[in-house]
């Protein structure tokens, strides 16, 4: 990570437009705090960054919800890096685009008592989803450990991967209301 590309940009100085370079980070890493505070910041930073890249809007987008996703679950089931207790301290994001334009993001937290694995959630329950979500987005993901118990979650994000319909992106399980039916035409 730490390479740069040029960008260029149009400037408006008392009518007059000059072209001015910038300079766009092919990867950016950030300390994010360990609570729901620091990612909002995380989102907007990774948006700019990569629209700044000229990754496509689906690309982006996809690309957020899985930080987000991923910066929940560190700070919900993590500690943050070093140890420190829950809510105090931070975790670590990252995302890096190669030369042929995929994407990978990670998030590096503390470790914590689970693995991350999709779940099987309830249709009434309030969590869950998160790395099916991801799943459905991606191209691949996966875990990787360290010898001092960080554990950081990556996640390959591609252009042609997206599907058109977020719907036929996430599996749902089956709905089944024959039974609650039944009950009521059985009260009358």
């Amino acid at each position: 990570m730490g390479a740069f590309t040029p960008w260029r940009g149009a400037k408006e100085v008392s009518g007059v437009a000059f072209v001015v370079a910038q300079e766009v980070p092919t990867s950016s890493s950030m300390a994010v705090p360990h609570g729901p505070a620091g990612v909002g910041q995380a989102r907007h930073r990774m948006r700019e960054q990569l629209r700044g890249r000229g990754m496509s809007d689906a690309v982006v987008d996809d690309a957020v919800l899985i930080l987000s996703e991923l910066l929940s679950n560190a700070c919900r089931h993590g500690r943050p890096l070093g140890h420190g207790e829950i809510g105090d301290g931070d975790v670590r994001a990252a995302w890096e685009v190669d030369g042929a334009g995929r994407l990978t993001v990670e998030v590096t937290d503390g470790g914590g008592p689970t693995r991350p694995v999709p779940a099987t959630p309830s249709v009434t329950a309030r969590g869950g989803r998160g790395l099916n979500i991801i799943t459905s987005l991606a191209q691949d993901w996966g875990v990787r450990d360290s010898s001092s118990g960080e554990v950081t979650v990556w996640v390959l994000v591609t252009e042609g991967h997206r599907h058109e319909d977020f719907s036929t992106r996430v599996a749902v399980p089956e709905l089944d209301f024959s039974d609650a039916f039944d009950q009521i035409d059985d009260l009358g």
